[in-house]
């Protein structure tokens, strides 16, 4: 599996977004995530299961002025 275009070596099976959010420590309460170059939406992060070759994409977002 790919995160943020780098190998994550932690998949599992059975591993969701949230499992990889709590691994990698993502806290930040503004993200964008994308699985496979398809949006997910932060009330699925529980219930997407990721597979070997997903390429999943968890983007900070920020602002500023």
């Amino acid at each position: 599996m790919q995160l943020n275009n780098r190998p994550y070596k932690d998949w599992h099976e059975g591993l969701t977004i949230r499992g990889v959010m709590e691994h990698m420590r993502f806290t930040w309460p503004k993200l964008v995530v994308k699985v496979n170059g398809q949006l997910v939406w932060p009330e699925d992060y529980d219930t997407v299961v990721l597979n070997e070759d997903d390429d999943l994409q968890i983007i900070h977002l920020l602002g500023g002025g």
